[in-house]
């Protein structure tokens, strides 16, 4: 039968009800079962929290060691694609500060050979990778090879500095902390960072260090920083603070930036909640310590210039 376009409101009804009829005698694919879907992980603030060590969705890390490649370790804020769109914060936006890290946050826990972790060591026999620094640093014999004396010369140093685990490891949280002793005196004894009559953020990614100075006098710092990793590398030259916001939050990844200060992009000076004495870098961003991210806060303005040099190690 053909049906034509002036088919009348009866017949279409009609046809209606046929096809609904033979719906009902048409086979029934079987039910499948689907698997509930796991639960998101929680917010960082409610797992559980090692002391130094990011918290991640999977579990906890181990304290000392050192994440595999293929663990997450997701505690800084990635570099966004784009630069952030700038705006003027309300003042009560701004009379709200972002809150504290906390205590056990910036623990420095030492990442140290997993074998020797699990049965815990009081002094390793295995040279750290900072080894020839250590042993510098400390005015040992400097051959890279680790010996019961630079044991416990290393030892002694990680235990003065509460340095965990204390087993004369010479890894990367001992020697950050060997360079900022070094640093405190006259950060830019080197002259790397350009000496002018207004403030200059420094950032040193060689030695993971940043200061602010305003001629040759030293106005804040140095402090250890944690800049970006292989890929995501912080970009070096002179840059300018173009916008600042106290309350930042990652528009691509919802993760908090405590008193940003953006002078590249979406590259940033910034708070985490989390260790920066870590082996992995960040996506680009400069990452401080809350408490130095909130006296650095008060150093700086907009319109202040950041110069940056160096590669970070691994990098």
């Amino acid at each position: 039968m053909i049906i034509r376009p002036a088919a009348s409101r009866s017949t279409a009804r009609t046809l209606a009800v046929l096809l609904a009829a033979s719906a009902t005698l048409l086979p029934t694919a079987p039910a499948i079962a689907v698997p509930p879907a796991p639960p998101p992980p929680a917010p960082a603030a409610e797992r559980k929290l090692v002391p130094g060590i990011a918290p991640t969705p999977e579990r906890d890390l181990v304290p000392g060691i050192a994440p595999a490649p293929a663990q997450p370790w997701q505690i800084d804020t990635p570099d966004q694609v784009l630069a952030p769109t700038p705006y003027q914060p309300t003042p009560e936006e701004d009379a709200v500060e972002p809150r504290d890290a906390p205590a056990e946050a910036y623990a420095p826990i030492e990442y140290v050979p997993l074998g020797e972790a699990a049965a815990r060591v009081a002094c390793s026999k295995q040279a750290g990778p900072y080894q020839r620094q250590v042993e510098r640093w400390l005015k040992l014999k400097v051959d890279g090879k680790q010996s019961a004396a630079d044991c416990r010369a290393i030892r002694a140093f990680q235990k003065k500095y509460g340095i965990k685990p204390a087993i004369g490891f010479a890894g990367p949280v001992t020697w950050a902390h060997m360079q900022l002793i070094s640093a405190r005196k006259n950060p830019n004894a080197a002259r790397k960072c350009p000496v002018r009559t207004y403030n200059v953020a420094c950032v040193d990614l060689s030695r993971q260090l940043t200061w602010v100075q305003k001629g040759k006098k030293v106005v804040f710092g140095p402090v250890p920083v944690r800049s970006g990793r292989a890929g995501y590398r912080t970009r070096t030259g002179w840059h300018k603070i173009y916008w600042r916001h106290k309350n930042h939050v990652s528009t691509l990844y919802g993760t908090a930036m405590p008193y940003s200060q953006f002078f590249s992009g979406g590259q940033a000076l910034h708070g985490v909640y989390g260790s920066i004495f870590t082996t992995v870098g960040s996506h680009g961003c400069v990452n401080l310590r809350v408490g130095d991210a909130r006296r650095l806060w008060g150093v700086l303005k907009k319109g202040d210039r950041v110069y940056v040099w160096g590669r970070k190690p691994g990098t």
